[in-house]
Order: C-alpha cells, then sequence, then structure tokens
C-alpha cells in the first residue's frame, strides 16, 4: 500500500526554464539567451546540487564568462531565480488533495543550499512546501540523483519502506534511481492531470 508520496521540484512543482526566469529581467531576446546559457550553465548547476560550489563563487565565474556590461544584470538574475518561478499548472491541487487525503508528502531535489536557505520567502513555495512532511535537497545533504545513496538517505531518515513510497519524477535516470531503491515511479511530463489520474487509478487519490 501505498503510504508516501515523493516529489522532486523543478517542472515538477515549479517550471524551471533558463529563458523564462531571466525574462523578467532582460527583455531582449537575444541578451536574454547569453545570460541564460551562462547563467543557468550545467557546469556550476551540477555543483550547485551537490553543494561543492558558493552562490557568491557562481556569481564570480559569470563575471568572468559575460561582458563587463550584462555582469550586473546577469547576477540579479542569479540572485532572483528562485523568486521568479511560477508553479506547474494543477500541482498544487494534487499536493493539497494528497495531503488532506492523509497521504505523507517528501521532496526529493536536486537543489542548491541558496534555495534550501531562501524558499521559505516566496510564499506561494513556502506554502506547498509546508505540507511536505520532509525535505531532502541534494546540496544540502552532499548527494544528488539518480545515485541510490540519496533514495535510501531519504528512506533511513524518515523510516520510509520503499515499497510504500511512489516517487513523481521529470527525469527518466531519476526514475531509474528510484526504482533501483525499490520505490515505484512515475514520469512526470508536465500534464498534472495525466499525474492525477494515475493516482486515482491506483488508489492513492479517492
Amino acid at each position: 500500500m501505498i503510504k508516501n508520496i515523493i516529489f522532486d521540484f523543478g517542472n515538477v512543482i515549479a517550471q524551471f526554464y533558463p529563458e523564462k526566469l531571466t525574462a523578467p529581467f532582460v527583455s531582449d531576446e537575444k541578451t536574454r539567451k547569453q545570460i541564460s546559457d551562462v547563467v543557468f550553465d550545467r557546469l556550476y548547476w551540477d555543483r550547485l546540487d551537490d553543494g561543492t560550489i558558493s552562490d557568491d563563487e557562481v556569481k564570480a565565474e559569470i563575471c568572468k564568462r559575460v561582458p563587463k556590461e550584462l555582469c550586473r544584470v546577469a547576477c540579479t538574475v542569479y540572485d532572483n531565480w528562485i523568486c521568479s518561478m511560477t508553479p506547474v499548472e494543477g500541482i498544487k491541487d494534487i499536493v493539497f488533495a494528497l495531503k488532506e487525503s492523509g497521504k505523507k508528502l517528501y521532496l526529493l531535489s536536486n537543489i542548491s543550499i541558496g534555495f534550501a536557505e531562501n524558499y521559505h520567502k516566496v510564499p506561494w513555495i513556502k506554502e506547498i512546501l509546508d505540507c511536505f512532511d520532509g525535505l531532502v535537497f541534494s546540496g544540502v545533504v552532499g548527494m544528488v540523483k539518480p545515485d541510490r545513496e540519496i533514495f535510501e538517505y531519504l528512506l533511513d531518515t524518515f523510516s520510509l519502506e520503499a515499497d510504500e513510497c511512489f516517487f513523481v519524477d521529470d527525469s527518466a535516470k531519476n526514475i531509474s534511481g528510484a526504482e533501483n531503491a525499490g520505490i515505484k515511479g512515475y514520469l512526470f511530463d508536465g500534464d498534472a492531470s495525466a499525474l492525477s489520474a494515475t493516482l486515482t487509478n491506483i488508489g492513492i487519490l479517492r
């Protein structure tokens, strides 16, 4: 019996599209892409995910790669990416319905220490994550999906049984990682109504 639902964050709860996160600060399309490509480069974000680089170090590296006149706005984009996020359509209703039904909710996200420290400043994110019974941020624990160890860390930390968990993520690699740890996975494609239907069909939602 499924008792626990584990959610990823980016592109499951919140939309994470670099140019959309840059758009509030850069109107010119060419410049927006130029800044997005640097600010959201996996060169930095993989290290943010595993907690091996700081926000200040990222901004210093960004300023080395963009023209001098774009350094300030590029750093502004970086400093405000959390505030610029918007929810995936329909996901709030699913989270609230699961909570009301008595399911336990957990977050397992490859995401930075900076996010872990500051997400509560964004009202809609705080509202959703306040519903969760446990949060695991990769940057904080120094482990990342799809490695099996981070799934086992979640299970051990919150005393969960793998066969009682259902994991929702937008990455096929992460779903495979969950399944390697004995957790049933669902590959989310942005369609909250399809997720809701699946949860209903397998008896998690009624």
